[in-house]
């Protein structure tokens, strides 16, 4: 097949009154026509002839097969449910590499992209997170959405703009205008995301209304205790019984999908706000009822075996589940706060959380020092950093990284991040004693070679740190600090004598989070050199730089990110930073000297990430703070 057609003039007026031009030979009754789309995806580069042929050749085996299990099949149901792959099926099936060079494999949205330009008309990539539930749900109901792939998505000057995958079906686009007495616009969206968005949206909004009226009081028997959970996929997820079972399922499939760390559900006067975290920040998903608020709290703390009848002290819990095959934990807190019981419940991704060394962003020469510091015999090796800058991921790669059969790993976490099966872990339990400081006399009777601290946070868990280290143990914790240099000074402010400090210490890693440009949307853009001294960065020839940002797009939610990578400042404790290590110590000198050895500081490391591409300036001022170093490829 030869993909190059002639073209011919055509247009069609949709009942929005805006002309949707199509330049092309699109047989508006099967627009999605093998011929006109594979000639669509040959024009746009989308793919090459050797690329269609193959597709081609693929479409009709697959057709034989479809049209020989119809055969065999039982009258009706057989045949409805063996219909004859289209070319977009093929290629959702296959992934071919997209021709045009871009990254990753030729996927729908990039196929219904190039359609609706072809269309004349917009492609929308809709983001849940914008999305308003009762928009969504109660325009049109969920048979008709469903039938015919249609989505309402927004309201706005007596507009009602609907996605669907095929504009051209002005029938069901004049009965939808003739209900909801508006005028609608079409816009163009992949065939995938409106039915996964028609089946989580409705369903939620029914579990939610069902809750709503069933689900007012605190008697409610919401099922018995679960150790292990498995969450449902949206298409098994019933519509007439268990509503509260089904919104919190949907609200952890909906977090898996996004990519989100933690979920929040925040009771206020007369709303329920549910919010998640994506890449650092929160974003607003969901405003529910006050009624569900008790029904979906008591669902959470059922499944992760806390008090349900304890409302007024906090509670800590956790989860155990699946996403696609690989199990994930959720770590349940609870609080109360003025308008009820607020929940987070934090996603323990083990993909996340343990990781291979060298992605998680360390330099080559960082990454050198930080192996050399976990194959030390023994000593005592310190991460810092805030809540959420990265610390655990550190940890356990660390420990993964040195874990063998020959050794005995020993955590002792407030609470356990992770299960983890190579390492023997032990959770802090303050009702009967169990503190980081009591249970570190016990486990140096347990035989072990590493043992990893979850926090040192008073003298009696550093001496026990130090302890431990002196006989022959390799010990790694984390300290709240917000540099490398200050971690020693905070030592002794808690107590630890100087000379303890001096002959465990091995290194400390201080450490942030940036979030990464979207390589999809990724632009250079040139800065002068006046503003780049004007937000506190000043290049070293006083000429303009070539920077990076994320114009936004579909794959990033158009915030122009796409992920979180490390930045870490090293200081391995040499021997004169020992000697200055004394009852006196200045900080300010310990950071000289340590930047005079070669320790490459915070902020000079997230400028090598700006500099290559990896991050912007808006996120480097965002994480790090302080002096104001010299831009340039050769000394930092």
């Amino acid at each position: 097949m030869d993909p190059q057609y002639p073209t011919q003039q055509g247009n069609h007026v949709n009942i929005s009154g805006h002309k949707a031009a199509t330049t092309t030979p699109t047989d508006l009754k099967d627009p999605f026509a093998t011929r006109d789309v594979c000639r669509v995806l040959f024009k746009h580069k989308l793919l090459t002839r050797d690329q269609i042929k193959d597709l081609l050749k693929r479409q009709e085996s697959l057709t034989q097969d479809s049209e020989r299990k119809r055969r065999s099949g039982d009258g009706v149901a057989g045949a409805a449910s063996q219909e004859a792959p289209t070319i977009i099926d093929v290629i959702s099936q296959v992934h071919p590499a997209r021709a045009d060079g871009k990254p990753g494999a030729l996927e729908e949205e990039a196929v219904f992209q190039a359609l609706a330009q072809e269309w004349g008309y917009p492609y929308q990539k809709i983001d849940p997170l914008k999305l308003d539930l009762n928009v969504v749900t109660t325009t049109i109901p969920r048979n008709f959405a469903m039938k015919h792939l249609v989505l309402p998505i927004r309201i706005q000057n007596g507009e009602l703009t609907v996605a669907t995958p095929n504009p051209f079906n002005m029938e069901v686009m004049d009965d939808i205008a003739r209900v909801t007495n508006m005028r609608v616009v079409p816009t163009v969206s992949s065939k995938t995301d409106i039915n996964k968005l028609i089946n989580e949206f409705f369903g939620f909004k029914r579990s939610i209304a069902a809750a709503e009226h069933l689900f007012q009081g605190p008697s409610i028997d919401l099922g018995n205790l679960e150790q292990y959970v498995r969450l449902k996929s949206g298409d098994e997820l019933p519509s007439n019984d268990q509503h509260i079972v089904n919104a919190v399922n949907h609200l952890f499939l909906y977090a898996f999908d996004q990519r989100a760390s933690d979920i929040h559900i925040e009771p206020k006067r007369d709303t329920v706000l549910v919010r998640m975290r994506i890449d650092g920040v929160l974003h607003t998903v969901y405003k529910l009822p006050k009624k569900v608020h008790n029904a979906i709290v008591s669902r959470i703390k059922t499944l992760s075996r806390l008090n349900m009848a304890e409302k007024r002290r906090p509670q800590d819990g956790r989860i155990k589940t699946d996403k696609g095959g690989v199990e994930i934990e959720i770590r349940i807190s609870t609080v109360p706060v003025a308008f009820g019981e607020k929940v987070v419940m934090r996603v323990m991704d083990p993909d996340i959380l343990v990781q291979d060394l060298d992605g998680l962003g360390f330099s080559p020469d960082d990454l050198h020092k930080f192996n050399q510091f976990i194959t030390m015999p023994h000593g005592m090796i310190l991460v810092t950093g805030p809540t959420g800058s990265g610390k655990s991921t550190t940890l356990y790669s660390a420990l993964r990284r040195v874990s063998t059969p020959e050794n005995n790993v020993i955590t002792v976490e407030d609470p356990i991040e992770m299960i983890h099966e190579n390492f023997n872990q032990i959770g802090v339990q303050q009702t009967v004693g169990v503190t980081f400081g009591s249970i570190l006399r016990t486990i140096l009777r347990q035989d072990p070679d590493i043992i990893m601290i979850g926090e040192m946070r008073d003298l009696e868990t550093a001496e026990n740190a130090i302890q431990a280290a002196l006989t022959g143990h390799l010990v790694l914790s984390t300290l709240h600090t917000n540099d490398a240099p200050s971690s020693i000074t905070r030592l002794l402010d808690i107590g630890v004598p100087h000379f303890l400090v001096q002959a465990t210490l091995i290194g400390i890693v201080a450490q942030r989070l940036v979030r990464v440009i979207c390589e999809y949307c990724k632009t250079a853009f040139e800065m002068e050199a006046e503003h780049l001294k004007a937000i506190g960065l000043e290049t070293a020839t006083g000429t303009a730089t070539t920077l990076y940002r994320g114009n936004g797009c579909i794959r990033c939610r158009n915030t122009g990110y796409r992920g979180r990578i490390g930045i870490y400042e090293i200081m391995p404790f040499s021997d004169a930073l020992r000697k200055m290590t004394t009852h006196r110590a200045n900080v300010e000198n310990i950071r000289i000297r340590a930047k005079e050895e070669g320790m490459v500081s915070l902020r000079e490391n997230a400028l090598k990430k700006l500099l290559d591409g990896v991050t912007t300036y808006e996120e480097v001022l965002r994480v790090t703070a302080g002096r104001k170093p010299v831009v340039g490829r050769g000394p930092i």
